[in-house]
């Protein structure tokens, strides 16, 4: 008897787990993308950024759902190197063939030696 409300108390436990994440959190993603997004807006990055590459504007989920993991990863890499740029670091803008681990890689080492 005296296990009985011990085995109880372990199963409440590690039933309150997914239910202390909230009801919102499968949703926080599309909240990130959202503030991201307006924080590239304020920058002005479809003046500076997409205009000199003719790409278009990001959507407000853009990156929150994965529908072209190619493009959007060359969109991530277009504008890292365009934040890189903006901070004072030159930084040559990747092209699309270029190999995705060599780019991760210069953002990376770009980004230490802030």
């Amino acid at each position: 008897e005296e296990g009985a409300p011990g085995r109880r108390g372990e199963r409440e436990r590690s039933e309150e787990a997914p239910a202390e994440r909230g009801p919102g959190a499968a949703f926080h993603m599309f909240v990130l993308m959202e503030d991201l997004l307006d924080k590239l807006k304020l920058l002005s990055y479809e003046e500076e950024a997409l205009r000199r590459h003719n790409m278009r504007p990001l959507s407000r989920h853009y990156f929150a759902l994965p529908t072209n993991p190619g493009e959007q990863f060359f969109m991530f890499c277009t504008l890292a190197a365009w934040l890189i740029s903006k901070a004072g670091h030159p930084f040559e803008q990747p092209q699309e063939c270029d190999d995705p681990n060599a780019v991760i890689s210069n953002v990376l080492s770009q980004l230490r030696s802030f």
